[in-house]
């Protein structure tokens, strides 16, 4: 038992972080960064996508050694939509990081960002559609959790 509320307790703390650094990167592309918010974007993102993975890895512990069990799970087809929600989140996730990479490449090679508001909107734009159905994920959980769909 203590197990898997310790095991709930990571997946959740970690659901938290990723929504914490996901948020700063939406309010930081608010406008052109500069050199310096590159920077740190590009280690926020760091952050955010190490969140993802620990997301991951503790929601899979939870599926294998939890209370419920992996059968519980697998037949759910909320589970499924979580799963794929997530896949599109993390597969949306590499866009705004190959260009914070970009961005703090160019800024350490010249000393200043150079980024037009454009390509700022862009990454803000990708950033917000990973909010948006990363916020979808609790509901799956929540209806998951309950049985709801089996």
């Amino acid at each position: 038992m203590i197990a898997d509320a310790l095991l709930a307790y990571f997946h959740f703390t970690a659901i938290f972080l990723m929504f914490a650094f996901l948020t700063a990167e939406a309010m930081m592309l608010r406008n052109a960064p500069d050199a310096a918010m590159v920077k740190l974007l590009a280690r926020i993102d760091l952050w955010y996508l190490g969140a993802l993975a620990v997301t991951l890895v503790s929601g899979l512990a939870r599926l294998f050694w939890g209370a419920k069990g992996a059968a519980f799970y697998a037949a759910n087809p909320a589970f499924q939509v979580k799963m794929v929600l997530f896949v599109v989140v993390a597969a949306l996730a590499v866009v705004p990081a190959r260009m914070f990479l970009r961005w703090s490449r160019q800024s350490m090679a010249v000393g200043e960002s150079g980024i037009a508001p454009g390509e700022a909107k862009r990454a803000r734009r990708f950033v917000m559609i990973e909010l948006h159905l990363a916020s979808l994920l609790p509901l799956a959980a929540v209806l998951m959790a309950r049985g709801i769909g089996l």
